[in-house]
């Protein structure tokens, strides 16, 4: 039997999940959500979420699992991760239509 390989494990310092997507969803101190690219105010000192684990973290979050593909091979700090989340969100972003004359 094949076996696959276990998910990478969140790197410390990254935190480009928290950064890089948007948030539609309330976050305690965020009552809008998270635009893409702005920070989540949950974010500690270390880069680590204040709410992981909690009833009040959003959903999309825990949904967001780290992978070789999002993460990348090494740590570089999040580079990776925020250049691919940045990618996935302008690709996902709604579409706005022309303004007809």
């Amino acid at each position: 039997m094949i076996q696959e390989p276990a998910p990478p494990a969140c790197r410390p310092g990254c935190a480009a999940c928290c950064i890089a997507p948007s948030i539609s969803s309330p976050i305690p101190g965020m009552p809008q959500g998270k635009p893409a690219g702005v920070p989540c105010v949950q974010l500690d000192e270390a880069l680590r979420c204040r709410l992981f684990g909690q009833t009040t973290r959003p959903a999309v979050c825990g949904q967001l699992q780290p992978s070789a593909d999002m993460c990348g091979p090494t740590d570089d700090g999040g580079a990776h991760a925020r250049l691919f989340l940045t990618r996935l969100e302008v690709a996902t972003a709604p579409r706005k239509l022309p303004t007809p004359i």
